[in-house]
């Protein structure tokens, strides 16, 4: 909004030419949802109590957990919420890729809230396939409009760009669409799944949106792009807004969520913010680069998966303690706070080493 109200008066009034940066209105959009996100918190907190929207803690879980029953839960609407205002009010509106993102945030946003409502009302969620269902045919929009509708991509629309590979970019065709679909859906359920202890899910979030920060600025800025060799893919800029609305947000959100929590996330923040993520990671093609930037993600899911499976195989034997993989570290004897910042020191690791194969390709 503040895009098109200051920039076309900056033929008069020069100072208002940094509107036209993207630089300057991405800095701003964090810091506004961050200053709304801590203005709203306690609102939000109050409002959860009084309307008695509180964790459920699940008695096959561990057991120092106990504690943590009757948290405030949903909080991610805050997440949401504070999010979407500093977009409407720092991105550049025309920009179709901002739409897209929001319409995943909104979308995956929903079928949390209609998740955690219904473990309000009746203990359990929706089904799993259920679930699943939704997040792909969300996943399904957004890549059908990549692939099909977007005329701002060209020849390069279905071409995968592998990590460390420049002149290695196969033509998917059509796969390209499930690619889209399976990288935009596990994110969002592998952030899902991670979101088990104080602070540890927020935290890579915020982490790895701050990589797709830099990650879309370069790709939507034609020099950059063409100096380390990379797609030039026009537009994508205007992510980096939306991307330092998404961190402001998350540390606001940290403030809260912080060991002990006084709100929990829930599905309708694990989910939308999953889907955000995976959305901007296939709109800058970077969605490979995403297993390496999100790896917490990609090991807390695959425990999962390992898991379920060896269990299955041996009939009732574990790899791990318990999965996802944080609650095995518990089960160890390690305490909460170690856990959620040993794997925030990993996430920190992941993120640059993926930034570094910008020039190492």
């Amino acid at each position: 909004m503040f895009y098109e109200i200051f920039y076309p008066l900056s033929s008069d009034y020069s100072f208002l030419n940094v509107f036209r940066y993207i630089t300057f209105r991405a800095a701003y959009s964090g810091l506004t949802a961050l200053a709304v996100c801590l203005l709203l918190g306690p609102v939000v907190i109050q409002i959860l109590r009084k309307y008695q929207i509180r964790e459920k803690i699940r008695k096959e879980g561990p057991q120092q957990h106990m504690v943590k029953s009757g948290t405030p839960t949903m909080g991610g609407l805050l997440i949401l919420l504070t999010s979407l205002i500093s977009v409407g009010l720092w991105t550049d509106l025309s920009n179709s890729y901002i739409w897209l993102v929001t319409f995943a945030g909104i979308s995956f946003g929903l079928i949390g809230f209609m998740d955690d409502l219904l473990k309000l009302k009746t203990g359990t969620g929706l089904a799993a396939r259920e679930k699943f269902i939704y997040q792909t045919l969300t996943s399904l929009l957004i890549g059908f409009y990549l692939v099909y509708l977007d005329p701002a991509r060209g020849d390069y629309t279905t071409k995968l760009y592998v990590p460390f590979f420049k002149d290695f970019q196969p033509d998917l065709g059509w796969a390209y669409l499930i690619l889209i679909i399976l990288t935009i859906v596990g994110t969002s359920n592998a952030v899902n799944l991670t979101d088990g202890l104080d602070g540890l899910a927020i935290g890579p979030v915020i982490i790895a949106t701050l990589a797709y920060t830099g990650i879309s600025y370069v790709c939507g800025h034609f020099n950059f792009a063409s100096y380390l060799k990379i797609q030039y893919i026009n537009g994508a800029g205007e992510l980096a807004v939306i991307c330092l609305a998404v961190v402001g947000a998350g540390l606001g959100f940290l403030w809260f969520n912080a060991y002990p929590a006084q709100m929990f996330m829930g599905d309708v923040g694990a989910l939308s913010l999953g889907g955000v993520l995976g959305t901007i990671a296939v709109i800058v093609k970077h969605e490979l680069l995403l297993f390496l930037v999100g790896g917490i993600f990609v090991i807390e899911a695959l425990s999962v998966i390992f898991q379920v499976a060896y269990f299955k195989y041996t009939g009732g034997k574990r790899i791990f303690k318990m999965a996802p993989l944080h609650h095995h570290f518990e089960l160890l004897g390690w305490n909460e706070n170690h856990v959620v910042v040993r794997f925030w020191i990993i996430a920190i690791i992941l993120a640059l080493i993926s930034l570094t194969t910008f020039k190492t390709q």
